[in-house]
C-alpha cells in the first residue's frame, strides 16, 4: 500500500510546533536579560559598547538573510524553497544554539543570562548549517535540513570550545572554526546520505541568466558586509580597525584575481557566473584568521588573490575529480569557497604567528572567543608562554580537529538522515519549489504529478 503522502508533510510543521512549544518553556522557566548597570558611568559605557556592536550586527543579519538567500538562487527553479529554507535554517539553529551555549556557559543561579553578544554567537553557530546544507541543496527535504541543524549545532559548538578555548587558536573570522568545520560536515553528511550512487545532471539544476544575476546579487552583498562578519568579535580599537581593512584587502584583491583566472580557465575569455559569485567571496574566508593581526597590507593581498586562484582552480579541476573518484556531490561548491580557502587561511595563520617580531605580538593578536572569555589573552601574550613556534603547531592542530572532527559528525548525521521517516525527495522531483510552495504554474507544471503519485514516488525512494 502507498504511504499517505501527509505523513511526511506533517513531520515538518508538528517538530517544528513542537521544537518552539518546549523552547518557550525554557525561556520562561530559565532565561533571562543581563540586569541594566546602576551606575551612570557604567550605563555610559554598555551605550557604548551597544552602539559599536550593534551596527556589525545589523551588517550580519543581512548577510545571511539577503545576501546567502540570494546566493543560493542560482537553481533557476529552486529559488523560493533555497531563501526560505535558509530563513528557516537560521532561526532554528540561532534558538537552538541560545539554549545550548546559555546551558554550557551562561547559567548562573538557575538563570540563563541572554545579552546581545550571545545572540552574536548563537548566529554563528547558525552559519555553520547554512554553510553545510548547500552540499546537498536541492536533493534534501525540510526535514532532513532541520536534522542536520539539531546534529550540527551542539558539534559545533563543541568544537569551537576544544578549538578555542581549549587548543587557544587564533581565529578571530571564524575561518577554522566556522569555514572549515562546516565544509567538512557538509560533505560528511553529502557523502553518507548519497553514498556510491553516481546522479547525472538533473534537468533543473542548470543555472539561468536570471538565476545566475541573483545568485550574482548576493555575492555582492555579502561582499559588501563581510569585513562586518570578520571584525564583529575583534578587541574593539586597532585590532578591530585591522580586521576590517585586512579584510577589505584580501576580499579585493580576491575579486580581480577571480576574474583573471575565470576569463584564463573559461574558452574565448569569457567570465564563468559560477566563478564570479564563489571566487570573489573567498579572500573573506582566508583572512579571518589573520585579520586582526600585525601583518603587512601586501599579506592580506596576496592571501586573498592566492585564495581565490584555489577557489576557482577547485571549481575547475578538484570538483569533477571528486565526483569522479569518489562519488562526492557538493551542489554549492562549498570545498572550493569554504574548504580550500579555509585551509589555506589556517596554513597563513601559522606562517604569520612564525614571522611575527616580538614587538609587534602582544594585544596585536587578542580576540574574544565565542563561548566566552578571551582565550587568547594568557600571560599578557596572545599565546602566553608557550612561544611563537607551539602556537603555529596549536593552528594547525586546530584546523586537523576541525576537519577530523566534522567530516566524523557530519559522516553520522548524513546517516540519521537516511532514516525511513526522513526520505528525501524523490529524483525527478528535485530542485523544483512546486514540491513544497503553491507556485502560480503549478497547475500548469506536466513535471509535478498528484500527490498520490508524490507519496508512491516516495515510498519508491525510501525502498
Amino acid at each position: 500500500a502507498a504511504l499517505p503522502p501527509a505523513c511526511p508533510r506533517h513531520l515538518l510543521p508538528l517538530s517544528l510546533g513542537l521544537f518552539q512549544g518546549a523552547l518557550l518553556l525554557f525561556f520562561a522557566l530559565f532565561v533571562t536579560y543581563d540586569k541594566p548597570s546602576a551606575q551612570t558611568e557604567d550605563a555610559s559605557l554598555v551605550a557604548n559598547q551597544l552602539h559599536g556592536i550593534f551596527p556589525l550586527f545589523q551588517d550580519i543579519q543581512v548577510m545571511l538573510v539577503v545576501g546567502l538567500g540570494l546566493l543560493l538562487m542560482f537553481l533557476p527553479r529552486y529559488g523560493l524553497s533555497a531563501v526560505t529554507h535558509n530563513f528557516l535554517l537560521l532561526n532554528f539553529s540561532t534558538q537552538w544554539a541560545l539554549v545550548l551555549q546559555g546551558l554550557l556557559h551562561h547559567f548562573q543561579r538557575g538563570q540563563v543570562h541572554l545579552d546581545l553578544h550571545n545572540l552574536l554567537t548563537a548566529e554563528f553557530a547558525a552559519v555553520t548549517v547554512l554553510i553545510s546544507v548547500g552540499a546537498v541543496l536541492g536533493r534534501t527535504s525540510p526535514c532532513q535540513l532541520i536534522v542536520v541543524a539539531a546534529c550540527e549545532v551542539p558539534v559545533y559548538l563543541a568544537s569551537e570550545w576544544a578549538i578555542v578555548t581549549h587548543l587557544g587558536v587564533l581565529d578571530v573570522g571564524g575561518t577554522i572554526t566556522i569555514h572549515v568545520f562546516s565544509c567538512y560536515f557538509g560533505l560528511g553528511v553529502s557523502k553518507a546520505l548519497f553514498g556510491m550512487a553516481q546522479r547525472p545532471v538533473h534537468p533543473k539544476e542548470t543555472p539561468t541568466p536570471r538565476s545566475d544575476l541573483l545568485s550574482l546579487m548576493g555575492t555582492l552583498i555579502l561582499w559588501v558586509f563581510w569585513p562586518s562578519f570578520v571584525a564583529v568579535l575583534c578587541q574593539p580599537g586597532d585590532a578591530q580597525h585591522r580586521a576590517i581593512l585586512n579584510t577589505f584587502l584580501a576580499m579585493s584583491a580576491g575579486a580581480l584575481t577571480t576574474m583573471v583566472a575565470s576569463s584564463l580557465l573559461e574558452r574565448d575569455s569569457k567570465l564563468s557566473p559560477g566563478h564570479v559569485q564563489n571566487g570573489s567571496l573567498a579572500g573573506g574566508v582566508a583572512i579571518g584568521a589573520v585579520a586582526d593581526m600585525t601583518v603587512l597590507p601586501v599579506a592580506a593581498l596576496a592571501l586573498g588573490s592566492l585564495s581565490a586562484a584555489v577557489c576557482i582552480l577547485g571549481f575547475r579541476f578538484l570538483t569533477p575529480l571528486l565526483a569522479r573518484k569518489l562519488v562526492l556531490q557538493d551542489q554549492c561548491g562549498i570545498h572550493n569557497l569554504h574548504g580550500l580557502p579555509g585551509i589555506l587561511g589556517a596554513v597563513a595563520s601559522a606562517v604569520a604567528i612564525l614571522v611575527a617580531s616580538e614587538d609587534t605580538s602582544g594585544s596585536h593578536f587578542s580576540q574574544v572567543s565565542p563561548v566566552g572569555g578571551n582565550a587568547s589573552e594568557v600571560a599578557g601574550r596572545p599565546w602566553g608562554d608557550r612561544g611563537a613556534g607551539r602556537q603555529a603547531l596549536y593552528q594547525v592542530a586546530g584546523l586537523a580537529v576541525a576537519i577530523g572532527g566534522s567530516l566524523l559528525a557530519g559522516l553520522l548525521a548524513g546517516t540519521a538522515l537516511r532514516l525511513p521517516c526522513l526520505a528525501r525527495p524523490p529524483e525527478r522531483l528535485c530542485f523544483d519549489d512546486a514540491l513544497y510552495f503553491k507556485v502560480q504554474d503549478q497547475a500548469e507544471s506536466p513535471e509535478l504529478g498528484s500527490p498520490a503519485e508524490e507519496g508512491a514516488l516516495a515510498l519508491k525512494e525510501r525502498v
